[in-house]
């Protein structure tokens, strides 16, 4: 799996920090969303997926 993120679309929601709080930050000036990792272990691809699914601006891409 990879994550691609489109920081240009989030709208600093923060729902992929709650739901992948391993993957995904928000940067401290707007709360834009910031990748942590782009390649999770297999362990983490749930998380991953409920938190592009959560974004409610689409700006996570998942990659299989």
């Amino acid at each position: 799996m990879k994550i691609v993120v489109h920081q240009d679309k989030c709208v600093s929601s923060g729902q992929c920090v709650l739901n992948a709080m391993d993957l995904f930050d928000q940067r401290d000036d707007d709360g834009v969303v910031e990748l942590l990792e782009p390649e999770p272990r297999p362990d983490r691809f749930d998380d991953a997926r409920r938190a592009a699914a959560a974004c409610p601006a689409l700006a996570i891409d998942i990659h299989d």
